[in-house]
């Protein structure tokens, strides 16, 4: 099983790093070449896990059909191998943790996994599995069962039991728990994890994922991989979750693959629905998470990016767009592709996805792209193969379809007369000078393999992009005014192109006129055509309004039929804050006031733990004690279940990652009402108390007495309920307070509309 968690760390590293040895401490922990030494694969694994769309349910029949829809439906063909058992599948009678049998491991709950012709049920589902040529996976947590202490079980083959053995520290298990620590240096330790694998090892386990394993758990997972190494057979060992990136050498020297992140599901269907599946934003969240953990995979050991949700059309819970993007950066770091789908009723279309080979073949090369290029609409990542062609993909993260650039030299590739480049997912051949670029949809990516030549193609389409270009920047422009708004179309090949038109259709509400020309007879190699537009934006009511220009090319190169392609950008129309009221961003944010109408639109990854990304609109000096601070939050939009909004209190908000004294209260969509504080002054928070069921509108009043904030909500701007209470030694004497807002989601942006702000 894995677990929701509220953030994720997203760091960005600008450059690639180079990693040229273990440790000496991973060094030490062995295991040669990674992992649990003969299990340690070249490429990653493919294949299908139970936990995303199974989830608690788990049976005998629902993995045999899964594994039978995996060759039926040509996946294992495509190498789509492993077929893994996650939580659920033993027997958890209650909070002292899963039942163990006579050696203290846990004892399969047989009413989902019934014993066949003397066979453990999960044998028996193992042996169906191998019988259609794949292999077996499952499940385990770090440490023992309390169950196995009470009872003091024997150590298999020792003299030594369970309470010799055991600590009384709490071990992660997500829905069973009543697991506890393992001392290692304890005689009957090692003993009693070598019973456990050499189990799964007679049940034809092939591979095991230990979930909930951390930093205090290193010496569970050395114990796992010199377990699973002295059974003798194959034995794949997998990390979760959320690995720390300070011990990726060790990761790597003790297993096979590691989670770099939380769960990739959303948890956001409707009465426990395991539809959707994700989101957007939780796909995104692993652009920086790619980025980062670049250096430490590889053969024998794979960055682990999380679950593939590509297999249901709708129930996915991304656009097709979306899907390519999840596919293509998860084969461009490498990843594991484990499908957390229903593959027993797979959407054809996404099918096709799954099994197209050309980006596959980007996946099983095992290099770890690098992030060559980040802004706040786009991403490029890039890796370079053993036959020297390089691979990239253009991403774009914005809502609107745009350009995306980069070069051949940016890619590593060494000159050439000319470049091959193909797109692997239309399989479209074309060539490129040397830019390499593309009009990427929202959410979208364009993936490419590009290859030098050393002569001109000129009967091959040319790289060809549309661009839009406001005067005014794309961000925000003041409503009721009119902007030069220039397109251009672009020929990155070496063949000109002919009868190019250009043409710019806005959204309701803007129009467009043209102030040059916009039809060219040809437009050479290396060359751009631009026409210029004058776009009025009208005033608005609302507090932020959005309108969309749509830019367009036709065109002919040599003898071929007409082509087309278009792009867009994004305008957002907001009004001026007015003092006493202030703005920050630490995240990209716009702000906007209307009389005692307060608006914010921001991204931002979390605003917990060391994360500090947020928009603000404060007034400065203004908190002290004795007072009261109350809002009303009107409406939240375009945010996932843990985007936080509602007031915030800090000695200084504009020092966003060191301030103390700081504290928030909060209305989340999906998580209720929390009040998060900072309990020993190091700017980050880093404590929290959760109440109710969020709605909007809701009122939220903060009061502090001294430096003890207690937070209040209202449905009804009337009756008051308490959140909870926080003491905040850090906090000064006077106090910046406002409204805040992150959307939880850095590739996000969420809108926040407030009124009746008083601070007393």
């Amino acid at each position: 099983m894995k677990r929701s968690v509220r953030g994720l760390l997203a760091a960005f590293t600008g450059g690639l790093l180079l990693v040229t040895g273990l440790t000496a401490q991973a060094q030490a922990d062995g295991a040669p070449g990674g992992g649990a030494g003969q299990a340690a694969g070249a490429k990653p694994v493919l294949g299908w896990s139970s936990w995303s769309f199974v989830r608690k349910n788990p049976t005998a029949g629902n993995i045999e059909a899964a594994a039978r829809a995996m060759k039926k439906s040509g996946l294992a063909r495509e190498g789509y191998l492993y077929v893994n058992v996650d939580d659920f599948w033993y027997h958890c009678p209650g909070d002292q943790g899963p039942d163990v049998d006579r050696y203290g491991r846990w004892v399969t709950d047989e009413t989902k996994f019934p014993p066949k012709g003397g066979e453990n049920g999960i044998q028996a589902v193992a042996d169906h599995v191998h019988s259609l040529g794949l292999k077996f996976g499952l499940y385990v947590t770090p440490g023992i069962s309390h169950r196995a202490v009470v009872e003091n079980t024997a150590i298999k083959g020792t003299k030594y039991h369970a309470a010799d053995i055991a600590t009384s520290a709490a071990e992660n298990n997500y829905n069973c728990g009543g697991m506890v620590g393992i001392d290692y240096g304890k005689p009957g330790a090692q003993a009693f994890t070598d019973s456990w694998a050499d189990q799964f090892a007679g049940w034809g386990v092939d591979y095991v994922k230990i979930d909930g394993v951390g930093t205090p758990d290193i010496q569970d997972v050395r114990a796992w991989s010199r377990a699973l190494e002295q059974t003798g057979r194959p034995i794949h060992l997998e990390l979760s979750n959320s690995l720390d990136i300070g011990n990726a050498d060790r990761w790597a020297a003790l297993s096979d693959g590691w989670r770099t992140g939380g769960d990739i599901e959303c948890y956001c269907g409707k009465d426990d629905s395991s539809y959707p599946l994700t989101s957007w934003s939780s796909v995104s969240s692993r652009f920086d998470q790619v980025a980062d953990w670049a250096p430490y995979g590889g053969p024998g050991g794979f960055n682990d990016y999380d679950s593939i949700e590509v297999g249901n059309g709708a129930g996915d819970g991304l656009t097709p767009d979306e899907r390519k993007t999840q596919l293509s950066l998860w084969s461009l770091a490498a990843s594991p592709l484990m499908l957390g789908t229903d593959i027993t009723r797979l959407d054809p279309a996404d099918l096709a996805l799954l099994r197209n080979t050309d980006v596959l073949a980007v996946d099983q090369d095992a290099v770890d792209a690098r992030r060559l290029a980040k802004d706040a609409t786009s991403q490029v990542f890039a890796k370079r193969e053993k036959n020297g062609d390089a691979v990239v993909g253009l991403f774009n993260t914005g809502t609107s379809t745009r350009a995306v650039t980069t070069t051949a030299a940016a890619l590593g590739l060494p000159g050439a007369a000319d470049y091959a480049v193909r797109d692997l997912w239309t399989h479209r051949a074309s060539e490129s000078a040397g830019t390499i670029a593309a009009d990427v949809p929202p959410h979208g990516v364009v993936l490419y393999r590009v290859h030098p030549l050393r002569h001109t193609a000129p009967a091959t389409r040319p790289v060809t992009a549309v661009a839009v270009h406001w005067s005014a920047g794309p961000a925000q422009v003041p409503g009721g005014s009119a902007y030069t708004v220039t397109t251009t179309f672009s020929d990155y090949g070496s063949t000109p192109v002919r009868d190019v038109r250009l043409k710019l259709a806005p959204s309701a509400g803007l129009t467009a006129v043209a102030t040059s020309p916009a039809a060219f007879r040809e437009v050479p190699a290396g060359g751009t055509a631009r026409a210029t537009y004058r776009v009025t934006v009208p005033a608005s009511d609302d507090l932020f309004t959005t309108g969309t220009v749509d830019a367009s090319a036709a065109y002919r190169y040599l003898g071929a039929a007409p082509a087309r392609q278009s792009a867009g950008d994004t305008v957002t129309v907001h009004k001026p804050v007015q003092a006493p009221y202030r703005s920050y961003a630490s995240t990209g944010a716009d702000f906007s006031q209307d009389g005692t109408r307060l608006g914010i639109r921001a991204q931002g990854a979390d605003l917990y733990n060391g994360i500090n990304e947020y928009g603000a609109l404060y007034l400065q000096g203004a908190e002290h004690d004795g007072s009261t601070t109350t809002v009303r939050v009107d409406s939240q939009s375009d945010t996932d279940a843990w985007a936080k909004t509602g007031i915030m209190a800090r000695n200084d908000i504009t020092d966003a990652d060191h301030s103390p004294g700081f504290v928030i209260l909060v209305e989340t969509p999906g998580h209720g009402y929390l009040l998060d504080s900072d309990s020993d002054g190091d700017g980050n928070l880093d404590t929290e108390s959760a109440v109710g069921t969020s709605a909007c509108p809701s009122w939220l009043k903060l009061v502090r007495e001294g430096t003890t904030y207690t937070g209040y909500y209202s449905t009804d701007g009337s009756t008051w309920k308490t959140v909870g209470t926080a003491d905040v030694p850090s906090a000064a004497a006077t106090q910046d307070v406002g409204v805040f807002a992150t959307s939880h989601n850095p590739g996000t942006t969420g809108e926040v509309d407030f009124d009746g702000f008083t601070q007393e």
